[in-house]
């Protein structure tokens, strides 16, 4: 959760905020989220011109982060970090703004991220956005790209990989904390969704 003049809700992954100097914010993580913080003195051109503070970042920075995450993690080393820097910064200035997303759906978004691990339908998210189901679900999607229920499973995949990397959780907790109370069926979907089972990404038998 995030909290900044003009926006307050969860973001996703894929997603990025601008707070730009001298704005207060409050951020409250949850304890398997993984993130990039960056500070810069200048904001790009097409960032600190635009008035959009949450927008999705395109695929080659997000693989960028992927790499990046995976180097710290592996080395810090002075230079490095600022060859990195200045790729990101590059990468920054080819990041496209749409348009903001509907609060109703924002809200349904913030409520799934608090959620993962509760049974999740479209009626509830439909009550949480005060649409009808078929609203709903074709707005849902042109915002986020995506069904509501591949958005679900997007967020439940992505947090299980992060506690399976970064916790020494036992599976099949992890499971229960991304919604599935059948081990089977989350290690399915689990290897359908990265091409690998869980024990072998974790190495956990």
């Amino acid at each position: 959760m995030i909290e900044i003049p003009g926006f307050s809700g969860s973001v996703s992954v894929g997603e990025c905020v601008v707070i730009k100097q001298g704005q207060e914010h409050r951020f409250k993580a949850d304890e398997a989220a993984r993130f990039v913080v960056v500070d810069m003195n200048t904001l790009p051109t097409n960032l600190a011109q635009g008035s959009q503070q949450v927008f999705d970042i395109n695929q080659p920075l997000q693989s960028f982060l992927l790499f990046v995450e995976k180097q710290l993690a592996h080395q810090v080393h002075p230079q490095i970090e600022q060859l990195l820097f200045q790729l990101f910064e590059q990468l920054l200035t080819e990041q496209t703004l749409g348009h903001q997303i509907d609060p109703r759906i924002r809200r349904a978004q913030t409520y799934i991220t608090e959620h993962l691990e509760s049974p999740l339908c479209i009626h509830t998210l439909s009550q949480q956005a005060h649409l009808s189901a078929t609203q709903f679900k074709t707005l849902f999607k042109r915002y986020a790209g995506v069904s509501p229920m591949n958005y679900i499973t997007q967020l439940r995949m992505e947090k299980a990989k992060a506690l399976l990397t970064h916790s020494d959780l036992p599976i099949q907790q992890i499971a229960e904390q991304v919604g599935y109370s059948d081990l089977s069926a989350f290690s399915r979907r689990f290897r359908q969704h990265f091409g690998l089972s869980p024990s072998r990404l974790s190495g956990r038998h």
